[in-house]
């Protein structure tokens, strides 16, 4: 396998988990809807709002890496839900659809070889497709580890998950 497509290869499976950390799906994965708005001890965010967390960053950065025109949002403002957002099953589920359609597009700017990761996105002449995806890629598995401790945390994994 060529240098490029081994590199393609590595980063998109570090963008969908495994190896070293937990799936986006896994960490997922049966989450009881009795949860969905539990805020764990000492966190200022319920798990929506993690989940809203992870999805609204990420489609940002998809943004950025696709958009000439792209402009900066207000941090944190745009990136959080607001503290006192409460989400039902449907909003819940529709967070995690529309992560999984952001992530699969990220993963397919990789996987198209008419795309050179080292060259750099339309909305910044400083910052290449690649460094974009490595910090969609950060940011991801360690928002999923911090879901993962906290259903830990609540005993919101279920009987058959031994942690």
């Amino acid at each position: 396998m060529d240098r490029d497509r081994l590199l393609r290869h590595h980063v998109m499976d570090l963008l969908r988990g495994g190896n070293a950390h937990m799936s986006f799906a896994e960490a997922v994965a049966s989450f009881p809807e009795a949860h969905i708005n539990t805020r764990p001890p000492n966190v200022a965010y319920t798990f929506w709002h993690l989940i809203e967390h992870l999805r609204l960053t990420q489609a940002d950065i998809l943004d950025y890496m696709t958009n000439a025109g792209y402009e900066a949002r207000e941090w944190p403002r745009a990136y959080w839900p607001a503290q006192d957002a409460r989400a039902a099953q449907h909003d819940w589920d529709t967070s995690l659809a529309s992560f999984g359609r952001d992530l699969e597009a990220i993963v397919a700017i990789v996987a198209d070889t008419d795309t050179d990761l080292f060259g750099t996105v339309p909305s910044n002449d400083e910052h290449t497709f690649l460094r974009e995806v490595l910090i969609v890629a950060d940011h991801n598995a360690y928002h999923i580890g911090e879901l993962g401790i906290l259903r830990q945390v609540e005993g919101a994994w279920g009987p058959r998950h031994t942690g």
